[in-house]
C-alpha cells in the first residue's frame, strides 16, 4: 500500500492524518473514526487499513480535532479532546468525508470505535447512500452514557453530582475554559467541554435511521449497557449484526488479528467482494 501524511483544513487547526491507497485502482475508500483521546495512529485505525487496502480500498484514518487528551501544535495553545465539543467532532468527520469525496469516493464505508463508533452512528444517519458501518465497541452515548461510564469507574466515577456542580459554576463565572480534573479516564477536562457531554448523540435513537448493512462488535469483558449491541441490532432500520469477541477487552489489546479478520470477513459478505 501507498500512505501519504495529510492535513485537512479546518476553521481552526487542520484534521492530521494518513491517507492509504492501495496497489493499482482502488475499488472504493473506508473513513476511520477514532476513539476518545486516541488518534489515527493507535487502535484500530493503526492495524486496519494493512488489511483494508489489500481488500482494494483507500482509507483516510484522521484526528479529530479532540484527539488525544492534550497537546500543542505550532504555538503554546492547548488543543485535544480535554477541550472537544461534538459539534466539533461532527463538523470533523463531515470535513473529512468531503475530503474523501473530493478524491472520487463520494460514498464511503464508516469504521468507528468506542467514541468514534458513537459519532460513525450520527455521520451515518446523515448520509444514507454510506454502503456499510462498522461499530467496534461504539458506545451509547445519549443522557446514559456519562452515567454509565462514571459508574463504570470512568470520567467522574462516584463524584458526579459534585464535578457537575463545581463545571456548572465555572461556567457560570466565565471560567468555562479552565481545565478540571476527574478522578477517572481521561482524567483532565475544561468545564465547558464536561458539560457539553449531554449533547452526546444518542445511537440507539440514531439506529432507525440507519439502513445499510452494520457489523456492531463488542469484546466479551465489555459492559453490555455501555456499549448495547444487541438493542442497537433490534432498533436498527436495515440489517446489523452483532458479534461478542471472546477474551477482549475495550481496546483489542492482544486481539487486533482477531478484529480484523471479522471485520474484512464481514466486509467482504456485505459488498459482494470476490
Amino acid at each position: 500500500m501507498n500512505i501519504n501524511l495529510v492535513s485537512i483544513p479546518t476553521a481552526t487547526v487542520p484534521l492530521d492524518g494518513a491517507w492509504y491507497e492501495p496497489e493499482g485502482k482502488a475499488r472504493g475508500a473506508v473513513l476511520l473514526f477514532h476513539g476518545n483521546s486516541m488518534n489515527f495512529y493507535l487502535g484500530a485505525p493503526r492495524f486496519l487499513p494493512p488489511v483494508l487496502t489489500g481488500m482494494g480500498y483507500a482509507c483516510l484514518a484522521f484526528n479529530r480535532r479532540g484527539h488525544d487528551i492534550l497537546g500543542i501544535r505550532n504555538s503554546r495553545a492547548a488543543e485535544g479532546a480535554a477541550l472537544q465539543t461534538y459539534a466539533e467532532a461532527i463538523s470533523d468527520n463531515a470535513i473529512a468525508a468531503k475530503w474523501v469525496a473530493q478524491r472520487g469516493f463520494p460514498h464511503p464505508v464508516v469504521i468507528g470505535h468506542s467514541n468514534g463508533g458513537m459519532l460513525a452512528v450520527r455521520h451515518v444517519a446523515e448520509h444514507p447512500s454510506t454502503p456499510a458501518l462498522v461499530l467496534l465497541s461504539a458506545h451509547c452515548g445519549g443522557k446514559n452514557m456519562l452515567p454509565l461510564s462514571s459508574k463504570a469507574g470512568l470520567l467522574a466515577q462516584d463524584r458526579l453530582e459534585e464535578i457537575t456542580r463545581d463545571a456548572e459554576e465555572r461556567v457560570r463565572r466565565a471560567r468555562g475554559k479552565e481545565l478540571m480534573l476527574l478522578p477517572g479516564w481521561w482524567y483532565v477536562i475544561t468545564a465547558e467541554s464536561f458539560l457539553d457531554l449531554a449533547n452526546c448523540p444518542d445511537i440507539l435513537e440514531l439506529a432507525p435511521r440507519i439502513a445499510c448493512p452494520t457489523l456492531y462488535l463488542r469484546g466479551d469483558k465489555e459492559l453490555r449497557d455501555l456499549y448495547p449491541a444487541e438493542e442497537f441490532a433490534r432498533r436498527a432500520k436495515g440489517p446489523c449484526a452483532v458479534e461478542i469477541v471472546p477474551d477482549c477487552d475495550h481496546f483489542y489489546a492482544g486481539r487486533e488479528e482477531e478484529i480484523a479478520g471479522r471485520v474484512t470477513r464481514w466486509l467482504t459478505h456485505v459488498l459482494k467482494l470476490p
